[in-house]
Formats: structure tokens, sequence, C-alpha cells
């Protein structure tokens, strides 16, 4: 079983809406589901769609070639017709009726049965109904999941379209549906909420910039419940340093953004690193520079975020690659802030921050909140608090204002002594400058190594990062069985680990970079740390996300380029 439906129209038809209704439906067969939408920078009109894969096996990506094909609009029709497969089936409204080169189409009196439901504005629900009738759902299971979605009389408007829009068509596609098994559906989004929940956020400021907005507003919707601050700043320069006071102060704090925003907060982040201030920073991508596609996705920021702010200090930078890998690492971030006392750069893109996937539960049995703070044998001893101290790891002690007897703690923006007042010594800058780059060299020992998918002693090699780990496992599925192929997904993106790079080197005859960008910015890191180049690059930037099809395509063409 593997079904995709693409659900499309302009913005303010309910495309949303039909979508989530559908999403969350299917989900409660007991399949597995990958749900991702594509839409403009505007309110109402343009062209907006969501496509909805389900499975009873996992799934990792969305595709192109569709199933069925729900169009609100001519647009729609026009658009993605021709993704239809020989079986495929297109629902519409009459009115748009025309001629589709594959598959069949059911036109239908969708605007005609919205007005019979009590409301025009249901035309998406009476087609969601004919939907779930052609993969014949059990209709009963979906009273519970319109209750959640729809309230009162909404609810009650809407019940009677989707019944109306059931009874519109036959079965088409006949299913069998696994037995249920545990599963939760989340956005790459909301699992960077909830894991920054797990390690126990307790503040959370930023300005709205998408797509990195969905933080934002998942925080502030759990604000109440889980006993935090959630502050909408005034602009990303005062979200981090906001954010950068409070974990002063002793709280587990955090910010996100995008590019863009990103851009404002580069000095911050050079006050976190020189005051050595423990803080979580998600940099959730977009196509760039300046206002670019806002609401696309790319993987352009790499290089920018590798060495963003003046002056050297250390970071450690990690690409999110799917939900549960953004919940742990997210976790598995603040844990680190605290113990290097450095920044931590989360990167996502619009791709992952926005598509929903069903995975298991997280399981919170492993996870500990670790704040690596100095105890009372600091702050009760008798010599003066050196918040600087310099120290064989390069980490100082560190204590928390208010909270540390009778010990002042003080933090300094300028260069600054062991007990933090400002220096010009050389000498001193020289010891500070080491200390901080010490903890960069104690880091590399703790970084993960990248997923390897495939061989483990491919010929082929594929490099990609972030949330590229979908598609690639799709794409080496396809293509193992007719090469020696294997890839390579990386999370920890700096410090670079190099450990099964440089083991699967030797058998290595082509290496090649898979990436939402037009430089290849993993492949000239991976040079520059590991000496390493890639034999070729398949590079996409066009704001629209690689399936696994896709990178199958391309790979097939380098090789036959290659053997030209």
């Amino acid at each position: 079983m593997d079904f995709n439906i693409l659900v499309g129209g302009a913005a303010g038809q309910g495309v949303d809406t039909v979508a989530k209704v559908l999403e969350f439906i299917i989900k409660k067969q007991g399949v597995e589901v990958f749900s991702h939408k594509d839409y403009m920078s505007r309110v109402r009109g343009g062209h907006n769609f969501h496509q909805i894969r389900f499975s009873d096996r996992p799934i990792y990506s969305h595709r192109e070639t569709l199933d069925v094909l729900l169009a609100l609009d001519a647009t729609t029709v026009q658009l993605h017709s021709a993704q239809l497969s020989a079986q495929g089936v297109l629902i519409s409204d009459q009115s748009f009726r025309t001629e589709i080169s594959e598959g069949q189409a059911l036109w239908l009196p969708l605007n005609e049965k919205a007005v019979e439901a009590g409301n025009k504005l249901t035309e998406g629900t009476v087609a969601a109904g004919a939907v779930l009738r052609l993969f014949d759902f059990d209709f009963e299971k979906v009273w519970p999941v319109l209750h959640s979605l729809f309230k009162s009389e909404i609810f009650e408007v809407n019940r009677r379209a989707l019944e109306i829009g059931y009874k519109l068509v036959e079965p088409e596609f006949k299913l069998k549906f696994p037995e249920n098994q545990p599963r939760i559906m989340v956005t790459g989004h909301q699992a960077v909420g909830l894991g920054a929940l797990a390690a126990g956020v307790s503040f959370y400021s930023g300005y709205p910039m998408t797509p990195s907005t969905g933080i934002m507003t998942y925080l502030a919707g759990k604000m109440e419940e889980a006993g935090i601050v959630v502050e909408q700043a005034e602009d990303e320069i005062a979200a981090i340093n906001m954010a950068i006071g409070a974990s002063y102060a002793g709280a587990r704090a955090m910010t996100a953004t995008s590019g863009g925003g990103f851009c404002l907060m580069v000095e911050g982040l050079g006050l976190a690193a020189i005051t050595e201030t423990p803080l979580v920073i998600a940099e959730i991508q977009r196509p760039g520079p300046a206002t670019g596609f806002p609401t696309r996705t790319e993987q352009g920021d790499l290089s920018f975020v590798l060495t963003a702010s003046q002056g050297e200090f250390p970071r450690l930078v990690i690409a999110l690659r799917d939900p549960e890998d953004a919940f742990y690492q997210t976790v598995r971030a603040f844990n680190l802030a605290d113990k290097y006392q450095m920044p931590v750069i989360l990167m996502g893109d619009q791709y992952l921050g926005d598509y929903y996937q069903t995975i298991p539960p997280f399981d919170f049995s492993e996870l500990t909140i670790e704040r690596a703070l100095a105890g009372e044998e600091v702050w009760q001893q008798q010599e003066r608090y050196q918040r600087y101290k310099l120290t064989e790891d390069g980490i100082s002690p560190r204590l928390v204002p208010g909270r540390c007897g009778t010990q002042v703690v003080i933090a300094d923006s300028d260069e600054h002594t062991e007990d933090g007042h400002i220096t010009e010594a050389a000498d001193v800058r020289v010891a500070m400058t080491k200390k901080r780059m010490q903890r960069l060299e104690n880091l590399r020992k703790e970084v993960q190594e990248p997923w390897a998918l495939g061989r483990t002693d491919p010929e082929i090699l594929l490099i990609a990062w972030g949330s590229m780990a979908g598609p690639m496992r799709e794409a080496i599925e396809l293509l193992e069985e007719d090469y020696s192929i294997g890839a390579l997904i990386f999370g920890d993106i700096y410090p670079l680990p190099t450990k099964l790079l440089t083991a699967m080197k030797p058998n290595v005859q082509m290496m090649i970079n898979v990436e939402q960008n037009a430089t290849g910015q993993l492949a000239a890191l991976i040079r520059q740390e590991a000496l390493m180049t890639c034999t070729h690059s398949i590079l996409r930037y066009d704001g629209r996300p690689m399936s696994g099809q896709y990178i199958v395509d391309r790979v097939k063409e380098v090789l036959a380029s290659d053997k030209r």
C-alpha cells in the first residue's frame, strides 16, 4: 500500500483545512503518513497545495506521482493533472471540466452540494468526503477526528458536507489496513518544541519569521501548561539578547529564526561566545538572499552559520534530519550548550519544519537534563570566584547570579581576565582564546558520525545533510539493487565527524554531494576538513524539495554522463 493524494487550490479556499481533515482521518486508520505542503507568500490567491502520502510501511519523503488529485480550482487541474498515474483519479467541481492526459476524472457538483450542506465554504469538506469514499475508509472513525477539528455549529455543517461527499462516489481503491501501531504524527517544528520542553527550556524569545515561526507558536501554545515564558520580541536582535540574558540568569533559554533574522543575531552570537553563555539557536532555512522565497525551502545558510559573527570561537552546528531526530537532537543541544558554555545552532529548513510524519512515540526514559553548573564547593569557597578561570579542559566553573552565596558573577563582552574584568594584555588574550578553543577540541571527541545508508563499502557514495535524510533513504532503497552505492547523512556538521568518511574512502570511486543549494556547501566543508573532494554534485535551489525519485533520476544522469 502506497498512495499519494494532492489537495490544491488558492490561499483562502480552505486547502489547509481539507488537508488537515484528511491527514488526521487517514492517520486514524493505522497507516503511516507523510504530508508535505507547498504554499505561496500571500494571504489570498495564488496556488497552494498539500501532498498526503500514506502506506502500510514507514515512509520518509513525498513523491510526485499522484493517485488522487483533489482540485479546488482550475489552476490545480492545469498544474497537476499530468502527475496522475494511469489509475489515478481527479476530483474537482464540474465547472472546471477539461480533458486530462492520465487517469480518470470525477467532475462532481461540489459547489452545489456545499450549499446543500448549509455553507458554500464547505466545498472542500464535500470533496474530502469523496476522497474518503474512494479509499472506502470506515466512516464511523471520522467523527472523533472531525470533532477535534470543528466545534458546535461548524462541526454540524462540516459533518453534513462530509457525509454528502461520501455518497457522491463509489470505492476505487480496496485497502487492507494494518493493525494499529503506537504512532504519533508531528512536524519538525513541533518536534523541536517538544524537545525543548523535554530538555527543561524555561525561556523562549523570538520574532516571527517564516518558516521558523512554527517553533514559537507551538511553544506559545504550551506556555501556561508547561510553566514557561515565551516572549515575542520587537526584532531578532532583541530576541537573542533576551535569550542570552535569561541564560546568564540561569534559565534554559532558546531562540529561533530564519536566515534574514540570523543575520541580525550574529553580534549576539558573538556575545554569547565571549561571555561563555549557553544558548540554543534554531536557524530554519529558506531561500535567500534578502527576502528570497519566504515560504519555500533551501539549505543555503550552512557556510554563513559556520563562520557567523566576527572573531574565532567554538560553536556546535547540528543539522536536523527528520522529526524524530529533531526531538532528540534538541534535547542534546541544550545539554551540550550547558556543558561547553557555548552557542549550539540547530539547522532546519521549511521542508522539515512543516511536513507531518508518523513516527514512534518519543522515549523519555533515556533523557537527562544536564546543567553542568558548578556546585557548592565553588560558591562556598573562600577565594574570589573566577568566572573565566583558566582550566585544562577549557571549561570554567559556572555559577548563576543570585544563587552563589557571597560570590559575585561578572560577565564581560570585552576580552577579560579570569575574574571577568576588561583587559588589553596580550598574554591574557592568548590564554583566553586558547581556553575557549580548547572546548572545540574536546567537542570533536563526542560529535556523532553521520547516518550510513546502503552499502558500507560502496563504490558510489552520496553525501547529504539535514532534511535530505528522508528523500535519500528512499533513493538508496531504489538504487542499491543495481549499484554498489551508499550514503552518509550528516547531522553533526561542525565540528565535522570524519571517521566514516575516512573508512569508506579507499573503496569509493565516485562521491556525489546532494544538497539544496547552488554551491555545494557541505562538499566545501568536507574538502576543507577531511581533504576529500566530491567528484559530482546534485544541487537543487528552486525552493522545492527533492524527493527520493528526483535523487534517483539525477544519480542515473550523473552515471550516464560519466560513462560518456
